[in-house]
């Protein structure tokens, strides 16, 4: 006789068990939250097998933030813009890939509570070489009437409305990792049986880590406060906390996972040629902000935290540092003494 081993959770499980918590809940975020898992496979078996066929490489296209569009950029923003137009749980969705934001207009999505905002693929100049990539999101509460077609105001709200964020990772596993204000949880993609399962229930960020994170080839394009702190880690020994251990992979979604679980600190400051920095606000720094300051850690953008920041534009960019709350407060004081 097979034995099923109920204490672990599918993501489906695990969001309906959520609103058994609520009675009075309606279960359109949970609904939404299963619809982004569902084309998140979608996206991981294309990624598993981008090497087989003609997915790879340029698309041929320049996206809004004039950065060459790869094929399996396209494909991704395709399947998640898909899944959510074609479920009940979304009234409009905004990416990184589009130049504006798109309000579904039939009947169900205008009396849909929820909008959406993703990063499809992150991390997608590493595609060709194999190195983790993955796709960010972000729910809010959308703010014209219910039963209207989204408007721009539904997507330019401040980070700290978020009532859910996320991340998938697609690396030698394929994680699921989102965040409510109740807390923050992982699900591991079991392939035998085509579900997310609860693998890192209620993720905590320690308060200190011993990796962080930074382009260093940039490192003189930085204001001198920055590289103060980076001079600082690098000359940290036992007596101090360390040594520290640098590791920077180039895909935002890697970087943030790995420190987010082991601790750390990742920083993508402002340049001389770039005083915005490259990410994107509503893309990529709130959904992190958010996911990180629920497991216990801090974002900031150098001066103001992310998610008080008032956006003005969908394609806003920000400098970010994000990470465990003891690095953050000393990297702090390297930018109070600048200021």
């Amino acid at each position: 006789m097979t034995t099923i081993n109920r204490n672990v959770s599918t993501l489906d499980e695990f969001t309906i068990q959520q609103l058994r918590d609520f009675p009075k809940a309606t279960g359109e975020l949970s609904g939404l939250l299963r619809d982004i898992g569902l084309a998140a496979k979608r996206v991981n078996v294309e990624v598993n097998k981008a090497g087989l066929v003609d997915i790879l490489g340029e698309a041929g296209a320049i996206n809004v933030q004039g950065e060459d569009v790869k094929k399996l950029d396209v494909f991704a923003n395709n399947q998640f813009t898909g899944v959510l137009q074609h479920g009940i749980s979304c009234a409009g969705i905004a990416s990184e890939e589009l130049d504006d934001y798109v309000a579904f207009n039939d009947e169900v999505s205008k009396n849909s509570k929820y909008v959406c905002l993703y990063d499809p693929l992150d991390g997608s100049g590493n595609i060709d070489v194999n190195v983790s990539i993955g796709t960010i999101f972000t729910v809010y509460r959308r703010v014209s009437p219910i039963g209207t077609i989204a408007t721009k105001e539904d997507f330019l709200q401040p980070g700290r409305k978020q009532v859910a964020a996320g991340y998938i990772i697609y690396g030698s596993s394929t994680m699921l990792v989102y965040a409510t204000r109740r807390g923050v949880n992982g699900f591991t993609l079991d392939p035998s049986i085509g579900e997310f399962c609860l693998s890192h229930p209620n993720i905590k960020c320690p308060e200190f880590g011993k990796i962080y994170s930074v382009n260093h080839g940039n490192f003189f394009q930085y204001d001198k406060a920055v590289q103060k702190y980076i001079d600082i880690c690098q000359k940290k020994n036992k007596d101090t906390g360390g040594p520290y251990t640098q590791r920077y992979i180039g895909s935002m979604v890697a970087d943030v996972h790995r420190n987010l679980i082991k601790g750390g600190i990742f920083m993508y400051p402002g340049t001389i040629e770039k005083p915005k920095g490259k990410l994107r606000l509503l893309y990529e720094c709130n959904p992190f902000a958010f996911i990180c300051e629920v497991a216990g850690g801090r974002a900031t953008n150098g001066k103001d935290r992310i998610l008080d920041v008032e956006p003005t534009e969908l394609h806003q960019r920000s400098p970010m540092f994000i990470g465990s709350r003891g690095m953050m407060d000393e990297l702090d004081e390297c930018l109070k003494i600048q200021a």
